[in-house]
């Protein structure tokens, strides 16, 4: 007999979700899950897409943990991105880009 794997409870899994997130470290540096994201080129065609503000807010963000790692600092715990508080704002135009990407693919097929 196999014996399945006990189900988690979303409350267990959304409590190792935020201890992995404080375990990660990006967010003691101020970085949002989407600043770490590596730029290929479907992400850098994302990054175009932003909106003027969010893209400054990004810049902005990547700087300040540049600086912050050269002086080997993190910033104060109440300046920390919080789990709750961390938007995932490139993923909906990564994902567009990948989607048409795709299709123009399958459209050089033909």
């Amino acid at each position: 007999m196999a014996s399945r794997a006990p189900v988690a409870s979303g409350r267990l899994l959304s409590g190792l979700r935020k201890w992995y997130y404080g375990l990660s470290g990006f967010n003691k540096i101020g970085l949002m899950r989407d600043d770490t994201i590596y730029e290929d080129n479907d992400v850098k065609e994302a990054l175009n897409r932003l909106p003027e503000n969010v893209y400054n807010d990004r810049m902005f963000r990547i700087k300040r943990a540049l600086d912050l790692n050269m002086k080997q600092q993190v910033l104060p715990k109440e300046q920390w991105t919080k789990y709750e508080e961390d938007v995932q704002y490139l993923t909906p135009y990564l994902d567009e880009v990948i989607r048409e990407r795709k299709e123009k693919e399958e459209w050089m097929k033909k």
